[in-house]
């Protein structure tokens, strides 16, 4: 239920941040909750993956991303992640998560989550490999295309050397989950 209570929270103050751009940030604050907790009293592995949901939708909601794809057949789909567990979330403690658009290739979008405490300091950081996927003409369509489908003008820069190895990964393991293992 706390899920759908932040989503809801979410989607009720999207107005209120304003239009995403490409190359902005979605920053939303959070405290950790007791539903939020393993046994050592942190932030359960899980929740780091839900609420770096909440703040992709976030930026699916501000870009105009959620309408367009409901008017046209389209489903934005996560196609992996990694993830990397610097510095806990205690019980209570306040944080927030930083959500970007990094880059793209083709129709490979490259997306990051950070988790910055209260101090300032990177508790987590999530990347994500995603796409929208038209159900109607059953591809992935390049991302140049949804930028224009919403009326912006963007240009990716060229992906880091982290995020290459990111995609190269991500490839392998696709290819192998294919195959059967």
């Amino acid at each position: 239920m706390y899920v759908w209570a932040r989503l809801a929270r979410m989607a009720l103050t999207a107005r209120g941040r304003g239009d995403y751009r490409m190359g902005d940030e979605s920053r939303l604050s959070f405290r950790c909750l007791p539903t939020d907790i393993d046994t050592n009293l942190h932030l359960n592995n899980a929740r780091y993956l839900m609420l770096a949901d909440v703040g992709r939708i976030d930026i699916f909601y501000r870009t105009g991303l959620i309408a367009l794809a409901r008017e046209r057949g389209w489903a934005p789909m996560l196609g992996g992640l990694q993830t990397v567990f610097v510095r806990e979330i205690r019980l209570w403690r306040k944080f927030d998560v930083v959500s970007t658009v990094e880059t793209w290739e083709g129709s490979q979008v490259i997306g990051r989550h950070e988790f910055v405490l209260d101090s300032g300091e990177t508790a987590a950081m999530v990347l994500t490999t995603a796409g929208i996927y038209d159900r109607r003409a059953r591809r992935f369509l390049p991302f140049d295309e949804v930028i224009a489908a919403l009326g912006r003008e963007a240009t990716a820069r060229p992906p880091t050397e982290a995020e290459r190895i990111f995609m190269a990964s991500h490839a392998g393991l696709r290819t192998l989950a294919k195959k059967g293992g």
